[in-house]
């Protein structure tokens, strides 16, 4: 009997891609069409990451061999990770198998347009040609695939989130401003710590609540020099269950990042009914419409940033108007309900049904 195989990161490894799989794992999906989850990385040193690569290459070959793969689904972003991945699409295509390319990386385009030479672009757009299907998640990232690809199978299909139980307004810490993810300028870390530092003086409650790894130390010591180490708390990496606590604690989730796919942490945190201050890349205007669900800055504009923090963290009554439109806008459109739906089509319409 034919199987789907899906490859991606470990499940318990950092990132968006574990995230996104383990939403499937855990609203049934995979279960529900009987997929094969292979993991092709996972954190840690070099030779653990290898080997952890190579033994997925065997056992999906094996499987090729034995004609068990009737499509494989494969998860990537940009650089080592689609370096990593581009075999087993070379494989899949010499065994006639369907692919689906589901494209994650939140700098694939700079990586492409910049990074690549003409031989590695030309491999690039082979890949995504070749590609049975290609998933990406905003109709931002549609229109760029299409102008650097010419597959005429591209659907833009959101990240899904899962629906945590609805979390009291009044047990909110006021003036906690949680972000998560890999710390550095990409994220906008130092553009938060700089707004913060602004509004300190006219918020006294203040406190940045950042979680995830990457650069810590120059984080902290950057805190300090603005005069507001006493206002932040790095949290460390934070795990699924934490994680709900954090959300459920804070009173306003920030993220101005410079490029995005569409963070899975902006979507947990409007499912936990907060109101979201981001930025305008990738498909982070599809989830937030400015003074609706949060407000939006341009990247890099600290006085804007700055602004918008202070507004959200001493207008109570708005921050939670906007956090309950979140959490209304992922019932709708994010939640797993309404996005695993599209996956499981697309499954159908490659021959696959639920077991």
């Amino acid at each position: 009997m034919k199987t789907i195989v899906m490859l991606g990161t470990g499940m318990n490894t950092m990132g968006g891609i574990a995230s996104v799989v383990r939403v499937y794992e855990q609203a049934g999906m995979l279960r529900r069409f009987g997929v094969r989850y292979l993991a092709t990385h996972c954190d840690g040193g070099r030779w653990r990451k290898l080997r952890v690569m190579l033994a997925a290459y065997m056992v999906f070959a094996g499987m090729l061999l034995r004609g068990q793969v009737g499509l494989v689904h494969v998860h990537l972003a940009s650089r080592a990770s689609f370096w990593r991945k581009s075999g087993f699409f070379l494989l899949a295509f010499a065994a006639r198998v369907p692919a689906i390319l589901h494209l994650h990386g939140a700098e694939f385009s700079i990586f492409y347009g910049e990074e690549c030479g003409p031989w590695r672009k030309r491999f690039v757009r082979f890949i995504f040609d070749r590609s049975t299907r290609v998933i990406v998640l905003s109709e931002a990232w549609r229109c760029w695939v299409e102008g650097m690809s010419r597959n005429p199978h591209v659907e833009a299909i959101y990240n899904p989130v899962l629906l945590p139980a609805a979390s009291s307004w009044e047990q909110r810490r006021r003036g906690a401003v949680l972000s998560l993810g890999r710390l550095g300028r990409r994220k906008g870390s130092y553009d938060l710590l700089q707004a913060a530092a602004r509004i300190a003086p006219q918020v006294s409650a203040l406190e940045l609540r950042l979680g995830g790894d990457g650069e810590l130390d120059a984080v902290r010591e950057r805190a300090a020099q603005l005069g507001i180490a006493n206002q932040l708390n790095l949290l460390g990496w934070v795990g699924m269950e934490s994680r709900q606590q954090q959300l459920a604690l804070a009173s306003l989730y920030a993220l101005p990042s410079y490029n995005e796919g569409l963070p899975m942490s902006v979507l947990e945190a409007m499912a936990a009914g907060l109101p979201v201050l981001a930025t305008p890349v990738g498909g982070i205007p599809e989830a937030v419409a400015d003074g609706v669900e949060g407000f939006l800055v341009a990247p890099g504009d600290v006085d804007a940033l700055a602004a918008r923090l202070a507004q959200l963290l001493e207008d109570d009554a708005l921050a939670r108007r906007m956090g309950e439109a979140a959490r209304r806008k992922v019932e709708s459109t994010f939640s797993s309900d309404a996005v695993l739906p599209r996956v499981e089509r697309l499954y159908r319409e490659l021959g696959f049904l639920p077991q």
